[in-house]
């Protein structure tokens, strides 16, 4: 009877962490859908980390391709956008990144920007040393073109122009949520 003792202990103490491993796993899952449900950034044009029609490139009419917007947190002030390639050579761009896109202040019910249209919002330079969309135009190989989407807890005060390094100071410390969309592309 005394082994036993130690032995029903033993088996309530493994039941016990079963289970809690087991509610441990549920907030892991129940975390795993709350992700699920955040705020995303699609194309009709492409999908996430799918390659880009050429329309949208310097090899066709180099016009943005139509972006949607869902799931914006209810507390957004406003939306911001940039486009870089980070897979620029370094004998052209010694920071090895291209910028091709950066506007903010879009409001935050936007829910598409259509092709070839600049969204509502201020303008910012980017390196083709203008506002507006640049397209793809990699001078090598396949490029990874990440669009990223923010949503702020404000409208900021920044001058139409601005380049994204002061898009993102102005930023810091307003990004409620981050998302992003990855397009391919590589010339013929």
């Amino acid at each position: 009877m005394k082994r036993i003792i130690p032995i029903i202990f033993f088996i309530i103490f493994i039941i016990s962490c079963t289970q809690i491993e087991n509610i441990e796993t549920e907030k892991i899952e129940e975390k795993t859908i709350d992700v699920a449900a955040n705020m995303k950034l699609t194309s009709p044009a492409f999908g996430h980390n799918g390659k880009i029609p050429p329309e949208y490139t310097c090899d066709g009419a180099d016009v943005s391709p139509e972006l949607h917007i869902s799931n914006v947190p209810k507390n957004a002030k406003s939306l911001a956008l940039i486009m870089d390639d980070p897979d620029v050579p370094k004998n052209i761009r010694s920071s090895g990144l291209w910028v091709h896109w950066v506007v903010w202040n879009i409001p935050p019910d936007t829910k598409a920007i259509q092709k070839g249209n600049e969204p509502e919002g201020i303008g910012g330079n980017s390196d083709f040393k203008r506002t507006g969309y640049g397209g793809p135009c990699p001078p090598d190989r396949e490029h990874r073109y990440f669009f990223k989407l923010y949503a702020l807890d404000t409208e900021l005060d920044l001058a139409e122009g601005s380049n994204k390094k002061e898009l993102e100071n102005a930023m810091e410390g307003h990004i409620i949520e981050k998302t992003e969309l990855i397009g391919l592309y590589k010339r013929k």
